[in-house]
């Protein structure tokens, strides 16, 4: 009997030390995408950087970063509270603040923005046999505009739109990047739309073995796209990107952004904003958009305010008064 009261002693202390150990910690997730993506690997070094080095009043900020959808899902995930942060491409922060879009009349006004990281660029891809060298010749064919709730759902329409083109005149799959590269690889898929950090993994593992061709976007058309949707930006894919692409290709880029709500405390804002800008070095380690993250553009986030937590140490770094 000694020895049962001894044991439950024992675990009655383990269970106070661990609840003690739980409050010392601040508990801080992010969204990021699909392992064939540029967000995952970013997001996973920015959670070990806010775990080894940010603390608010004494306590550590412990980080993890979680596989997710993509842009839409992201941005439903922090209006409902449901992540501290998480990775959103500009256009779609900005229709999801706004309520314009795949958030028509259901504007999260609550999303906030902690800083703009990087390019993403629009990356059409096919098989170079596939007889496919513009967007008007994917009438027809079967084309990926990736997982459900990202933002080549709404990139796609727009293209086909200013094409001439609706969705039903394209065989539409919702596959996510590598499942889409391992379907044009198979033979089981046309094209994908890609946006993305490049060098994106999915892109590089097809061009390893497959001969890629990448769809340029450029003329009259992206134009009046671009009159639309004033966040994408004209961009050369540079050379060499990837395996047997040896030119330069005209497309679009829109700019990655770390978004937040407006629940997260003022001081967890500032605290893990910092970690992001004073150790953008180490991110440009895991990847080579990780050097292009940069206070001269960290404000460029659309219409979604900054937290204020962010603003705060933006303010103190002499990126805005």
């Amino acid at each position: 009997m000694k020895f049962s009261w001894k044991i439950a002693a024992v675990l009655a202390a383990a269970t106070l030390a661990t609840a003690a150990f739980a409050q010392q910690r601040l508990f801080f997730g992010i969204a990021t995408g699909g392992t064939g993506g540029t967000y995952y690997p970013l997001g996973g070094m920015l959670a070990q950087l806010i775990s080894n080095k940010a603390t608010v009043d004494g306590r550590k900020i412990s980080a993890t970063a979680e596989a997710a959808g993509a842009s839409v899902g992201n941005a439903k995930l922090l209006g409902n509270k449901d992540i501290e942060s998480a990775f959103v491409a500009a256009d779609i922060l900005d229709a999801a603040f706004n309520g314009t879009g795949q958030f028509n009349g259901a504007p999260l006004k609550n999303l906030r923005a902690l800083g703009a990281l990087y390019p993403e660029t629009v990356q059409l891809i096919t098989r170079a046999d596939s007889g496919i060298n513009s967007v008007r010749d994917l009438r027809g064919k079967s084309v990926s505009s990736g997982a459900p709730g990202s933002g080549q759902y709404q990139l796609l329409t727009d293209l086909l739109k200013v094409h001439g083109m609706s969705r039903n005149d394209v065989k539409e799959d919702l596959s996510s990047f590598t499942q889409a590269v391992d379907k044009i690889k198979d033979g089981n898929l046309a094209a994908t739309l890609i946006t993305a950090g490049v060098p994106t993994s999915a892109v590089t593992d097809f061009a390893q073995s497959h001969a890629l061709k990448i769809i340029p976007l450029s003329g009259p058309e992206i134009a009046e796209l671009q009159k639309q949707q004033p966040y994408y930006a004209s961009v050369k894919l540079p050379a060499n990107s990837y395996k047997g692409q040896t030119t330069a290709i005209d497309t679009l880029a829109v700019m990655a952004v770390w978004a937040t709500h407006d629940a997260v405390p003022e001081n967890v804002a500032y605290e893990v904003t910092k970690a992001l800008f004073e150790n953008i070095a180490i991110m440009g380690q895991v990847h080579v958009q990780g050097k292009n993250i940069s206070l001269a553009t960290a404000t460029a986030v659309g219409t979604a305010p900054l937290h204020p937590g962010a603003a705060r140490y933006l303010r103190e770094k002499g990126v805005i008064k």
